[in-house]
This record gives structure tokens, sequence and C-alpha cells, in this order.
């Protein structure tokens, strides 16, 4: 499902736990790291969407995690040019991604990287809450800190968020 800007609707997930550290996962066969996410299919709604891929993702189950708050909108970001599939059609530009702030209620032993046949990531770790900011690929990197900054405060409360600068990126 493309939208008739050539984004594609996603969720975007941010696990956090206890101690206010994040989920940072590694892609399969890759060096790129990366938060949950995945598309939204057009029968389901981004909540839907969200239990579906951190499932698929991370084996997690919904009563494994409570969600804390989501953005307010969509967050987009395009694709570098050399990965739009130019054959495709609709063609698909980038991604439009609603983003959820999660809390683990469970452990470490809950989580099953192979819970499907085609795992998504081959190894995790819990990282500092803004580590993905200065992380991930550098196409995605704007929408993390802006998803970053805006759930911020559910996870830290008002005076930690405004108290705490974004790291300056490594590139």
């Amino acid at each position: 499902m493309i939208d008739s800007d050539g984004f594609r609707p996603n969720v975007g997930i941010i696990l956090s736990n206890s101690d206010g550290h994040v989920f940072w996962g590694k892609r399969i066969g890759q060096r790129a790291w990366q938060f949950p996410q995945g598309g939204i299919r057009s029968y389901e709604s981004a909540e839907d969407a969200l239990y579906r891929e951190l499932w698929e993702e991370t084996g997690l189950e919904s009563c494994h995690v409570e969600i804390a708050g989501r953005t307010r909108g969509w967050l987009r970001y395009r694709l570098p040019r050399r990965m739009i599939r130019r054959h495709s059609h609709p063609i698909c530009i980038g991604q439009k991604q609603v983003w959820f702030l999660l809390h683990l209620r469970g452990d470490d032993a809950c989580f099953n990287l192979c819970s499907t046949h085609k795992p998504e990531f081959d190894g995790w770790r819990w990282v500092d809450y803004w580590l993905p900011a200065s992380e991930v690929v550098s196409f995605k990197r704007r929408v993390y800190e802006r998803a970053l900054r805006e759930l911020e405060p559910l996870l830290f409360g008002d005076e930690r968020a405004r108290s705490v600068e974004m790291p300056h990126r490594v590139s």
C-alpha cells in the first residue's frame, strides 16, 4: 500500500526497559542496526501493525509490553535514489511512519528473534536512549531524531527531556 505521494505507511517501535534503555536490533546478515519497524497492511490499524511487527521481529506479544504513547502524526523519510525500485508500480519513494514507545513488562527471556520463518534481526542489545539517532543509517536519521525527541518525555518526564541534549552525530 503506497499513498498518492509515493510513501508506504509504516510503524516504528521504540521499546524501553525498566532502566530507560531501548532495544537496538542488528539486521540479519548485516552490520546495520535499527529499531523494529514494518509496513501497515491495508486491513490493519497502526496498533494492529505494531503488535504484528513486534512479534515478527522480536517474538514479543502484546502481554509483554505496554504502550506509553505514539507520535502525533506521520514522520516521513525518503529512500536514497539507488534504493527506489523504478520497475514497481506505484513507485515507493520512502516511508511515512507512526512511532510507538513501548515499555517492556517481561524480561529478556521473552525475546525470540526466530519467531518467524524469515527473521529480521540476528542480534540485539539494550542501548542508551539517544544512541540510535547517531548509529542508524543516514537516510533514517532525521526521523529517528524526531521520534525520539517527541516520545522522550513519556519515558523520562519533561524535566529530563529538557535538560538532556541529543549527542552530536559521528559521521
